[in-house]
């Protein structure tokens, strides 16, 4: 970590991300995160608060000669997703993330990177330690289970921040100031299945891999395999073509990634074997063919196992499989205002059986209130024709855009002024806690920005490292003229 860091400027920004990088912080486990932050704020003698769901708001006066400057919030959760890539051996809840320097990039050894949010926490902390930026009052909040669901900015308590302005530092594009987000909400369907003993045949793994995956707002229209509904189609095609029996079904790991990887276990006739393996085999190259340059990598293998006890019902094998296949992922709607903009999409997150059911989740965000609530009714409608129960949860806002708001225009004044030119204005189709704590304290105007971060949300996430440094520049040149 040492090597992969050295030499890196600014010095405290990234000696606080290595620290951060050090300590396990997967959504709702972020309390050692939360004592280092806490321990940092009683080094530097400054006050603390931390709520009932464990945020934490630090208060720190302002620089001399910048006390009547408007008092202005920094914000970054302290949490991050946890995917592996397979075969890739590291526990989230006790094992540091190994950081990789690989030329102007920086990324982790199979995992993702945690640099969303860790850089924007990095550089709070930096500026929190700093004693040469001439800030007016500041305000530093550690909001905890933001990619799990927002968790921690719904609970924030209402009223607490005195800042004006809001700066949300979990940005992910350089050169860019996101001033409005999507809203979201999760659509979750259960179902009871029937069993049967599986008396004959062998059992067989039929695995998809290979996908890239990704954020499921920020990626939703990059036309990126999922590997839960090319798990659905294969399994489709293997039951119009082979007497075969599913046992069970897992895919996807999280509701705001795109799902990489998902596996069926099925059992069929060994004499078959050759036939499986061609029908797979074909399925894996139409579904090459059609993912192109988007998805090259994807792979659907077949491999032996141990026969299962018991499989699904024929008639429950065929309808999960078949919603599996048809459920809708993807964008559903483009921005009429903002080109290329995703307003309203859909993800098929995870799929997973048990002994007596089954369960589908989904998400839906759209930058519009009636368009996400559409959304979610359109999913769910499908849901309760195939005899399912469904549940809506972790519904949140979105945050309108304000492009002549002061904090803008200072903001893109700033910018030129520092690095030389004018940031793109944006929207973002991704959560972010902008809107949800802005919700709570009215009339407080924000802006999100960071450095550059791609492939977020799964191994592949890495962090531009020369753009790190006009972020900082950027960032302390803001507090100083607010």
């Amino acid at each position: 970590m040492e090597t992969a860091l050295e030499n890196l400027e600014p010095n405290s920004l990234w000696q606080h991300f290595g620290a951060l990088s050090a300590i396990p912080r997967a959504s709702t486990k972020e309390a050692a995160a939360r004592d280092y932050i806490l321990a940092e704020a009683a080094r530097l003698g400054l006050e603390a608060i931390q709520d009932g769901v464990g945020n934490v708001v630090i208060r720190k006066p302002a620089r001399p000669g910048r006390e009547r400057a408007i008092a202005a919030a920094l914000q970054g959760h302290l949490d991050m997703v946890c995917e592996k890539n397979e075969g890739t051996a590291h526990d989230f809840d006790t094992d540091p993330i190994r950081l990789i320097r690989d030329g102007d990039w920086l990324k982790a050894d199979g995992t993702t990177l945690g640099a969303d949010n860790g850089v924007g926490v990095a550089a709070a902390l930096a500026v929190m330690e700093s004693e040469d930026i001439a800030h007016g009052p500041l305000e530093f909040v550690f909001t905890i289970d933001e990619e799990s669901g927002l968790t921690g900015a719904s609970e924030f308590p209402n009223g607490l921040l005195k800042s004006q302005y809001f700066l949300n530092l979990d940005g992910e594009e350089e050169g860019t100031l996101c001033i409005g987000c999507a809203g979201a909400i999760n659509t979750v369907a259960r179902r009871k299945m029937e069993r049967r003993p599986a008396v004959t045949g062998e059992g067989w793994r039929v695995r998809v891999c290979g996908l890239q995956g990704g954020h499921s707002g920020l990626d939703i229209n990059r036309g990126r395999g999922n590997a839960v509904r090319i798990l659905g189609r294969a399994l489709q095609v293997l039951r119009d073509r082979l007497p075969v029996a599913v046992a069970d079904m897992q895919g996807g790991s999280k509701r705001n990634a795109i799902p990489r990887e998902a596996y069926a276990t099925v059992v069929l006739d060994g004499g078959s074997e050759q036939e499986l393996r061609s029908v797979v085999a074909t399925a894996e190259a139409e579904i090459r063919s059609e993912l192109g340059a988007f998805d090259p990598g994807v792979r659907i293998t077949v491999e032996g196992v141990a026969r299962p006890d018991r499989v699904l019902a024929d008639a429950d094998a065929g309808l999960v499989t078949g919603l599996l296949a048809s459920l809708h992922h993807g964008a559903l709607a483009m921005s009429p205002d903002v080109a290329g903009l995703v307003q309203t999409s859909t993800n098929l997150a995870i799929v997973s059986t048990r002994d007596d059911g089954v369960e589908i989740e989904t998400s839906q965000r759209s930058a519009v209130e009636s368009s996400k609530l559409a959304a979610a009714r359109m999913v769910s409608t499908v849901f309760r024709m195939a005899g399912f129960e469904v549940e809506h949860s972790g519904s949140y806002p979105g945050w309108k855009p304000e492009p002549t708001s002061d904090i803008v225009r200072k903001a893109q004044a700033v910018h030129q002024e520092v690095l030389g030119k004018t940031p793109e204005l944006v929207a973002m189709h991704a959560g972010l806690e902008c809107g949800v704590i802005g919700e709570k304290h009215p009339g407080m105007q924000m802006i999100s920005f960071g450095p550059h971060i791609v492939d977020v949300h799964s191994p592949s996430e890495r962090l531009k490292i020369s753009s790190v440094e006009p972020f900082w520049a950027f960032l302390k040149g803001l507090l100083e003229r607010l």
